[in-house]
């Protein structure tokens, strides 16, 4: 191909030559100017060659996309890839065909050889680039990968790719083995590392953080000790961008979270569940044994419960229920508040339901609900889990029962009423156990 190609340069610039004869150049004059009628005859060979690729690869692309969607094809022409990749024509020809140009190798010829492949890797970086930029937006609109940090990993091999040209350009220049100017990096590298600390440092945490899977884009994190509670939207080598809850967008350089322990609330996300966990302070000396007058006072209030009630107080049987030990209105509340949780139709039956006493305190003996809904979303979340305290708040003194609460000014003013005698019906706001 190359003799090929040698031997249609040759005629096309004779004829040229003999052409501009005709016009009134002399022999001399031709002579003089036959490199440069040579260099122009290669330049304009090369360029003819890699539009005519650039024109017949597009129109089988755009053939092709009329057909069938092809993500990638698309991203391809829409970065301009092919284009740059037409680029990469030109200058192999050109070096292929350069000897025709100069009588023998001079300084001249070495010297344009090096430039032709210096823009030769200009353009292979500018190719690698639009290539790797056309696989990152065809990865981010497919389902599959649209929550990786793609963008990373086109760093790192974007970095990786910069330094190979960089030293592969001035091995070109200086005519120098590469492996020579890598060992004589040694002693920049240290004095590089020392200006660049926070940008390697950038780089690597940013590198483990892709390599480890910590976060992905659209990762609910918060950073303990920070005003960081958001998602994550952009995630590169250098900086993790988080859009807080109160629409603010924080920057944290990608070491900061390898270095410091963060929440990544994904594996709730996943799992399609938000935990509850809340409960009340219940007034010790409101608990009691369960008597006749609370099982009447609370009949009707749940079908099962009225169940669990004949179950175990009228027939004397052991119930199957997860909190079967009701000798007492706490006991037999803790029935009741797993019952509602276990029909409740916004809360997974599949995960973990309990209702449990924690350890006393000052103020009485807490009671938790635990349990996950089925939602992950936010507004939707605090509206269920409000519900549900709401519903258990206003339940309760059916069962005798009273969470903690610290007294006010009101409550005094109110004792002091009762206590002088004053009529009950004239006080508005009577809590519900004092009129019982």
């Amino acid at each position: 191909n190359n003799g090929f190609m040698s031997d249609n340069t040759f005629l096309l610039v004779e004829e040229i030559k003999e052409l501009l004869s005709h016009i009134g150049f002399s022999a001399e004059e031709l002579n003089k100017w036959d490199t440069t009628l040579s260099l122009a005859v290669i330049i304009l060979i090369s360029i003819a060659s890699g539009w005519i690729i650039y024109r017949i690869t597009i129109l089988a692309f755009e053939r092709l996309l009329k057909h069938k969607k092809y993500e990638l094809l698309s991203m391809l022409i829409k970065y301009k890839a092919i284009d740059k990749l037409a680029h990469l024509i030109p200058p192999i020809i050109i070096n292929a065909l350069l000897p025709l140009a100069f009588a023998e190798k001079s300084l001249t010829l070495r010297y344009t050889e090096s430039l032709v492949w210096i823009y030769f890797i200009i353009f292979l970086v500018a190719s690698i680039n639009a290539v790797l930029n056309s696989l990152g937006a065809s990865a981010c609109s497919n389902r599959k990968y649209h929550d990786r940090p793609i963008k990373g990993f086109i760093q790192i091999t974007k970095v990786i790719v910069y330094i190979i040209a960089v030293i592969t350009g001035i091995s070109i220049l200086t005519n120098k083995s590469p492996l020579y100017l890598i060992g004589g990096l040694g002693a920049f590298a240290a004095v590089l590392m020392l200006v660049t600390k926070d940008s390697i440092m950038g780089f690597v945490g940013g590198f483990l953080l892709l390599e480890n899977d910590m976060v992905r884009l659209g990762d609910w994190i918060e950073v303990e000790g920070t005003n960081i509670n958001g998602t994550v939207f952009d995630i590169s080598l250098t900086v993790v961008k988080v859009q807080n809850f109160d629409n603010t967008i924080v920057t944290i350089p990608p070491y900061s979270l390898i270095n410091n322990s963060f929440t990544n609330w994904r594996g709730m996300n996943d799992s399609g569940g938000r935990r509850i966990a809340r409960g009340y302070t219940v007034k010790v000396d409101n608990i009691v044994p369960c008597s006749k007058e609370l099982l009447k006072r609370v009949r009707g209030i749940n079908g099962e419960l009225d169940n669990f009630i004949a179950c175990r107080f009228t027939q004397g049987k052991e119930c199957a229920t997860a909190n079967d030990s009701a000798e007492t209105n706490m006991g037999l509340f803790r029935v009741y508040a797993d019952i509602y949780l276990r029909s409740h139709p916004r809360v997974r039956n599949d995960m973990l339901i309990m209702v449990r006493t924690l350890a006393p305190t000052e103020s009485g003996l807490p009671i938790q609900f635990y349990c996950f809904t089925a939602t992950t979303d936010w507004a939707e979340y605090e509206n269920i889990q409000a519900g549900i305290m709401e519903h258990f708040a206003a339940i309760m003194p059916r069962f005798g029962l009273y969470p903690f609460q610290a007294a006010g000014s009101r409550d005094t003013i109110i004792g002091g009423l009762l206590e002088s005698n004053f009529p009950v019906e004239h006080i508005a706001g009577m809590p519900f156990h004092t009129t019982k």
